[in-house]
C-alpha cells in the first residue's frame, strides 16, 4: 500500500517512513505543503499522513484543497497542537483521523490499518474474500484455512488485491503500490509474482483480464 507522509520535521518524517516500510507499506516523504499538494493530486495514494504545521502551505489548506478536488484518500492528521478546536477543524475539513504529537508509531500503524480497511469496506482486521483471508495485524494469508508462505512482495500483491476487491488492477498500478519510487521498477516482474501466487494458492485465485490487468477471483 502506497502512503504519502507529509512532515517537515525530517527526523520524525524519516522515522515514520522507516516504521511504515517495516510494516510492508510503500511510504514516500514530502516536507512542505506545496510539494505535498502537488504529489497528492498527481499520484494515486492509499492513505496520507499529514502534518498541520507545514512550511509554504499549511496542512489544513492542503487537506481542504484535496477534498475540494474530490480526492477521498484517507487522511490522518498529525499536529503538535493539542487543542480541541484544532482537532475539530481538521476533522471538519475532511480528515479521517487525528494524532497529536508526541505519539507512538505503533498507534499510527494501527490507525492506518483501520483506515485502509475501512476504505476497502472492511471493519474487521481479518479481511475475507471467498476462501482467501488476510490478517492485517499479523500479515498472514490463509487459503481454505491453511497458512500460505508468501515472500514480502508476494504478500504486498495479495494485500493490494484484498484492499481493492472486485477491481481490475493494471500492472502499472500494482508496480506503483508495491515498489518504492526509487526502485528499479519493471512491470514484467508482476507476471512472475502473479504466477508464484497462483502456484502457492490456486491457479484461478487471480484472474487475468485481457488488455486491462488482473482481478482477485477468490
Amino acid at each position: 500500500m502506497k502512503i504519502l507522509v507529509v512532515e517537515d520535521e525530517l527526523q520524525l518524517g524519516e522515522q515514520i517512513v522507516q516504521t511504515l516500510e517495516k510494516n510492508g507499506w510503500v511510504p514516500e516523504l514530502s516536507t512542505d505543503g506545496i510539494d505535498a499538494l502537488y504529489r497528492a493530486t498527481s499520484e494515486d495514494w492509499d492513505a496520507i499522513v499529514l502534518d498541520l504545521g507545514l512550511p509554504k502551505i499549511d496542512g489544513l489548506t492542503v487537506l481542504k484543497s484535496l477534498r475540494d478536488e474530490g480526492i477521498n484518500t484517507p487522511v490522518i492528521i498529525l499536529s503538535a497542537r493539542s487543542e480541541l478546536t484544532q482537532r475539530v477543524e481538521g476533522l471538519n475539513a475532511g480528515a479521517d483521523d487525528y494524532l497529536t504529537k508526541p505519539f507512538d508509531t505503533v498507534e499510527l500503524v494501527a490507525r492506518l490499518r483501520a483506515q485502509l480497511r475501512r476504505a476497502s469496506g472492511n471493519a474487521s482486521p481479518i479481511m475475507q474474500m471467498g476462501q482467501l483471508s488476510l490478517d492485517t495485524r499479523s500479515s498472514k494469508v490463509l487459503w481454505q484455512g491453511q497458512a500460505v508462505d508468501l515472500t514480502a512482495l508476494e504478500y504486498k500483491v495479495v494485500a493490494y488485491f484484498m484492499h481493492n476487491p472486485d477491481k481490475v488492477i493494471s500492472r502499472t498500478e500494482l508496480v506503483e503500490h508495491i515498489y518504492k519510487q526509487d526502485f528499479d521498477r519493471d512491470s514484467n516482474t508482476i507476471e512472475v509474482f502473479i504466477g508464484r501466487i497462483r502456484k502457492k494458492i490456486a491457479t484461478n485465485v487471480i484472474k487475468t483480464v485481457r488488455g486491462l490487468g488482473y482481478r482477485l477471483n477468490a
